[in-house]
């Protein structure tokens, strides 16, 4: 199998964790008795020992196993740029870098917080303020917004606008998907209709990418 295969079989992976991170959320996750967004951390707390290890194994795979795919994917898709675009592939390679990194971390803190908050008692009230500070930082590292997905997204575009290697309308998507990214730094209620746009938008284009490495691969053999 040659990496670019591989690559192309990684986006139709990390396109698979967000369709499990979606699915499992509101399917077993919700019904379980876990509020991300509850109004106090003690309430989140209690939502979580409520839902037990099954909010551990969510974070594992739409983080960690999210972040290994994406380098994967991140590597091939700037293999296959290089040739028309170098340097914006080389851009485009550094920033998905640097985003596959920031997912990892925030499931390496995640999974650590989680675990450590599991040993504690529930009237423990240090509980809650952990959870705060665990919070804070994954959500600054992979969740609180689409800083560095975005920049990644756009230098796609970019590469191929500028090379050729894959469709303007391809470049184009990537360019949807990049700008509603960078608007969810805003807040408010479109930053919202922009963060449902980057992560459908996403799904499809983990998709679309895969699909364009995959044919690649086969017409190099």
């Amino acid at each position: 199998m040659t990496f670019k295969k591989l690559a192309g079989l990684a986006g139709f992976g990390c396109a698979a964790t967000y369709i499990f991170g979606f699915a499992y959320l509101f399917a077993v996750l919700v019904p379980s008795g876990f509020e991300p967004a509850a109004s106090s951390g003690a309430e989140t707390l209690a939502s979580i020992r409520a839902a037990g290890p099954a909010v551990q194994l969510w974070y594992i795979v739409i983080y960690i196993v999210n972040a290994v795919l994406l380098g994967v994917l991140v590597t091939g898709l700037a293999d296959h740029l290089t040739p028309s675009a170098p340097v914006l592939a080389r851009w485009s390679q550094v920033s998905g870098t640097i985003w596959a990194t920031l997912v990892l971390g925030a499931g390496m803190i995640m999974n650590v917080g989680l675990s450590r908050i599991f040993t504690m008692t529930p009237d423990d009230p240090t509980a809650a303020q952990m959870w705060l500070v665990i919070d804070l930082i994954e959500n600054g590292l992979g969740g609180g917004n689409e800083i560095t997905g975005s920049i990644w997204a756009l230098s796609i575009a970019a590469a191929a606008l500028a090379g050729g290697a894959m469709s303007r309308t391809f470049a184009g998507f990537s360019l949807l998907i990049g700008l509603s990214g960078l608007a969810t730094i805003v807040g408010g209620p479109m930053a919202e209709i922009a963060g449902t746009i980057y992560g459908l938008g996403f799904i499809a284009w983990f998709i679309w990418t895969g699909i364009v490495l995959l044919r690649d691969a086969r017409s190099s053999q």
